[in-house]
């Protein structure tokens, strides 16, 4: 015995509605597909937490060896890979799916020492493109370095391009403090005390004018 037209349209549309063609997802309210959402998410997250790491190494390497070839471009492709990684996993760094009640993933100790350290170095290591990469964007130059002292007050190399960006931003009263930091850790290096020179001579410059100035006006 066939079924009944009534019966046929009773089991029909709720049937393909659930067979995955993706109409099922057109029905449901907005709001109900965020759980869904958040849960994959999270998922996700914790399944991948080592190998995010481990990615994110593993294009920092490739852009150390494009860095040693000369290859400025794809070095800074691989270091913004690499940061892409890690790019939410920064326990001290608010993240947009907690407002929907997504759990950040537990990060050990090991694992946050190794997702800053990995952090620093594509920073700083991009700073560094950025310097030999015409026309010189020292705006990213500061942002980078900047973001290296953040972790790492003491870094000698990012503390010596933060001086380099600041002095051609004309910012020259940060250009020495960073350069006078980096002297006093390498102070025999020709670089560090070129531009802190640089930087010395411009702030006496104008010093000079501005006593002028006033010499004129009250003088």
């Amino acid at each position: 015995m066939g079924l009944t037209p009534r019966s046929r349209r009773g089991c029909g549309s709720p049937c393909r509605a659930a067979s995955g063609d993706g109409r099922l997802q057109k029905l449901l309210p907005p709001l109900l597909l965020i759980p869904m959402a958040t849960a994959t998410a999270k998922a996700s997250s914790e399944a991948t937490m080592d190998q995010r790491l481990q990615q994110a190494q593993a294009f920092k390497k490739e852009g150390n060896h494009c860095y040693k070839e000369g290859r400025l471009r794809a070095a800074v492709s691989r270091y913004h890979w690499a940061l892409l990684q890690v790019k939410g996993l920064d326990p001290s760094v608010p993240s947009p799916l907690q407002e929907f009640g997504a759990e950040r993933p537990l990060v050990t100790p090991e694992q946050e020492k190794e997702l800053h350290s990995t952090q620093s170095d594509c920073y700083n290591n991009l700073a560094a493109c950025l310097l030999q990469m015409e026309p010189v964007n020292y705006e990213r130059v500061k942002e980078y370095s900047l973001k290296v002292l953040e972790r790492q007050p003491e870094n000698t190399k990012a503390l010596y391009r933060a001086g380099v960006a600041f002095y051609h931003l004309r910012d020259y009263d940060r250009a020495q403090h960073h350069l006078l930091a980096a002297t006093s850790k390498q102070p025999k290096d020709a670089n560090v005390k070129r531009y802190l020179q640089l930087t010395q001579s411009q702030l006496n410059s104008y010093h000079k004018k501005e006593k002028q100035l006033y010499m004129g006006m009250f003088g």
